[in-house]
């Protein structure tokens, strides 16, 4: 009898084994997932990031492309874009186009910490002009960078 058992107990393990192993490949395909996505207290973070990069900084408008009649193309939102403003007279080191912000594909956070607490490049280089110089609280500068995470980074 425990012959005939044999192959029956060692399939019912097998099974077993593979769905603890398809278990765990879902489990860690839900954590990467999930890993960007705001939970609880950083929808409010989120909130307010959102608030500071369109309201207050107004970051689109230079970081968002423009379509044939001059408006922003929200398609494109703060996906970088060439600036479209010239200075009256010219300035040294005036930039040409401006980074992406959309999920932060080029920043590290303490890069755009840099950026917005300390007023200085990400690598504590002088910033280019058209863009502002900022000394930012940490929490501000704390909700801008989850809003920006919070965008989907498109590949072009």
């Amino acid at each position: 009898m425990n012959e005939s058992n044999e192959p029956t107990t060692q399939r019912v393990v097998a099974m077993a084994l593979f769905l603890v192993l398809i278990v765990l490949v879902w489990l860690g395909l839900m954590k990467a997932a999930n890993r960007n996505r705001p939970h609880g207290d950083d929808q409010a973070a989120i909130a307010r990031g959102r608030y500071l990069v369109e309201e207050v900084a107004r970051c689109s408008e230079c970081h968002t492309p423009r379509d044939a009649n001059g408006n922003l193309n929200t398609q494109a939102w703060l996906e970088g874009a060439p600036i479209w403003i010239m200075p009256v007279r010219p300035i040294q080191n005036w930039a040409d186009t401006t980074p992406p912000l959309a999920g932060l594909p080029s920043f590290t956070d303490a890069q755009m910490f840099r950026v917005l607490e300390k007023g200085t490049g990400p690598e504590g280089e002088v910033l280019r002009p058209p863009m502002h110089t900022y000394h930012m609280s940490h929490a501000d500068a704390q909700a801008i960078i989850e809003y920006l995470k919070s965008l989907p980074v498109k590949t072009h």
